[in-house]
């Protein structure tokens, strides 16, 4: 069979198999309970847990002190289960934040008692987990906590922190009792099977570890993921923040880490040049790019107005994993860099558990035969769909072209001809240019739909390409997908990016003195809209000839470029308008260049790769009929512009 093959595909047969005969010999009752458990229950002692640390050698050197680096990986498992010589799975978390940041909504750090052991984890997972026979654990990244080694962004230290602690929990790797001492200690109480999940940085290193193809790691859980590093910090030679992962590592690194690691912070810098162009060191941080190595089925959640990890990320990386025939599933919510236990929470743990005792318990409960989607459409409200991206979403060329007012265009199937110029103006942002889709402004040039006839749904990845001619050598651009029309939405734009924190507590597993399973409770934070910004992208026009490197511009010279757009999955609802902006330098996004030059836009050599769930036929039949006039000018109507995310990408 072919590699990819995990024991959860043949168990469906053999399972398949006992039930026939079970049908056959035993009475209903008895079939029913000879097909196995369906959830794993919670009939272990959680505060009797074994708890225990052990640092696994990763075999690299990264702080350069002549001895191979440490990770630490604070376990928690069933102490019953141990004596009844029961292996367990492993659910892991490789974090960064375990005692700089913290992690979770209420930003929980690990807690140790005299003999170093670890007394709380962060997060529920290990409250919920462990009674239900689980261990779980926490691993240091190296140059973190309690670990040896630097941290190098998503690099090969960061991933062989995770890898080499899953390697272990398969025999395949050495760990010792201490940091420095030579007791090693063997893993004899797992079956080596292990989950990875974490939000962000967390959740970057599951993808990361997935991409190395480690025999053992059976599934991952990315919440908010990084899949490409390059991406986090560029998009097509456009800077997206106003520093480099050098900064990123000086901020979680342990002091001994401070101390050793002056040569990688140096080799961060040096290869992450500000330019945008790409380097190897961005190519041993594309995870995308080693799709084809995953073995693990892929649990997916990402927030689509998340401003600091990009739905781009989550676009590629699912895109990358369908087309090696990974097992997936997906949550997508209207919210920011939002863990789903805090939007969604009773769902949330359910359909976890589910998907864990379905994976690595190889219980066969259903969850591998449901709608492999959820999607927020509302606030709170849900929809499924059985595939994703739907199989009738068809990437369908959008057109614009000239309106009756200079910069309010159309925006259709038909090809359209002549010009639009705008002036670059660095101060103002997509919330700027929705908010004034329909008056022709100097900064920006935008194109509309017709009201729409019947509901039109984006689902995936869009492209904008431009043909444009600037006035000076450098210049930026920003396309931006809108759904113009009155809605209620998360309030993504607010600190808290779509919930609003609580003072009671709600209760997810089993509690100690020093290790609460009670956590704040939340709701939606929600505002009344003019317009929904739905997806965005931004390229330096210097990338026009390679995505690696930028090139000068000669002023009055036209160039094409392509621009990546942010993934989404968005019902337009009738009576709504889809439109496009076309813009120079996002204020939020973008450091400004230089020079603020004008931009021609030759029309007839612009176009938008929309998926259209229906395709253009989709589209014909919703713009059809109705009036071409430009609507009414909205304001921001309560949605104030997105803050300048300065943020860690796990805080």
């Amino acid at each position: 069979m072919p590699k990819r093959t995990r024991f959860t595909i043949w168990r469906s047969f053999a399972t398949a198999a006992v039930a026939v005969l079970m049908a056959a010999y035993l009475t209903p009752a008895a079939a029913q309970a000879a097909r196995g458990p369906k959830e794993s229950r919670p009939v272990y002692s959680y505060a009797d847990a074994v708890r225990e640390s052990v640092w696994v050698d990763t075999g690299l050197d990264g702080d350069g002190d002549g001895r191979t680096d440490r990770v630490a990986a604070d376990i928690v498992r069933p102490r019953e289960a141990a004596q009844q010589h029961r292996k367990v799975p492993v659910i892991m978390d490789a974090s960064p934040y375990y005692s700089c940041c913290g992690r979770g909504n209420e930003s929980q750090t690990k807690t140790y008692d005299a003999s170093g052991h670890v007394v709380r984890m962060p997060l529920f997972y290990d409250n919920y987990f462990v009674p239900r026979g689980y261990a779980f654990v926490g691993v240091d990244l190296a140059g973190t906590n309690r670990s040896d080694g630097c941290v190098d962004i998503g690099g090969r230290s960061d991933i062989q922190s995770a890898k080499a602690v899953v390697d272990w929990l398969n025999g395949r790797a050495r760990a010792y009792t201490s940091r420095t001492g030579t007791a090693t200690v063997k893993a004899t109480w797992t079956n080596g099977r292990t989950g990875m999940i974490g939000k962000s940085w967390d959740g970057t290193i599951a993808n990361g570890v997935a991409a190395t193809g480690v025999e053992g790691l059976r599934t991952i859980v990315p919440i908010s993921a990084i899949s490409s590093w390059y991406d986090y910090y560029f998009a097509k030679g456009a800077p997206l923040y106003d520093s480099g992962p050098d900064q990123l590592s000086d901020a979680v690194e342990s002091d001994d880490a401070h101390a050793k690691c002056a040569a990688v912070q140096r080799k961060l810098v040096h290869g992450a040049p500000r330019t945008g162009d790409w380097t190897s060191l961005w190519t041993e941080r594309d995870y995308v790019k080693d799709a084809a190595e995953v073995r693990a089925s892929v649990f997916l959640v990402h927030g689509m107005q998340d401003l600091n990890v990009r739905t781009k990320h989550f676009g590629q990386w699912w895109d990358a994993l369908a087309r090696h025939g990974v097992e997936r599933k997906i949550w997508l919510s209207q919210t920011g860099h939002v863990d789903p236990f805090d939007y969604r929470r009773a769902d949330w743990v359910e359909t976890l558990h589910r998907w864990f005792d379905h994976e690595l318990l190889g219980y066969a409960n259903g969850i591998d035969r449901e709608p492999m989607a959820d999607i927020e459409r509302h606030p709170d409200q849900w929809v499924t769909s059985k595939a994703w991206p739907p199989r009738t979403t068809q990437a369908t060329t959008l057109r614009p072209a000239p309106g009756s007012q200079a910069g309010v265009g159309t925006l259709g199937l038909r090809k359209g001809s002549g010009s639009e110029t705008f002036t670059d103006d660095p101060r103002l942002s997509e919330t700027d240019w929705a908010a004034r889709i329909s008056e022709p402004t100097p900064e920006k040039a935008g194109f509309l739909t017709r009201p729409l006839t019947r509901d039109l749904r984006l689902s995936g990845s869009s492209k904008v390409t431009v043909t444009a001619t600037p006035t000076t050598s450098t210049a930026h651009l920003s396309a931006v997908l809108v759904d113009v029309g009155p809605d209620t939405i998360r309030d993504y734009a607010d600190a808290a990016e779509g919930i609003t924190t609580l003072t009671n507590r709600t209760c997810w597993g089993e509690s100690t003195a020093g290790d609460s399973a009670c956590f704040k409770a939340t709701r939606a934070k929600t505002a009344s809209v003019g317009y929904t910004v739905l997806s965005r992208g931004w390229a330096d026009l210097g990338n026009y000839a390679s995505d690696l490197k930028g090139r000068p511009l000669t002023p009055g010279k036209a160039y094409t470029i392509t621009l990546d757009l942010a993934a989404t999955d968005h019902v337009v609802p009738k009576g709504h308008r889809l439109a496009l902006i076309v813009a120079g330098t996002d204020r939020d996004l973008i450091d400004p260049p230089s020079t603020t030059p004008a931009l021609t836009v030759d029309l007839a050599r612009t176009s938008a790769r929309v998926p259209l769930v229906g395709g253009a036929a989709a589209f014909a039949r919703a713009t059809s009929g109705g009036t071409s006039a430009a609507p009414a000018a909205t304001v921001l109507d309560g949605v104030r512009a997105p803050r300048t995310v300065r943020h860690l990408p796990g805080s």
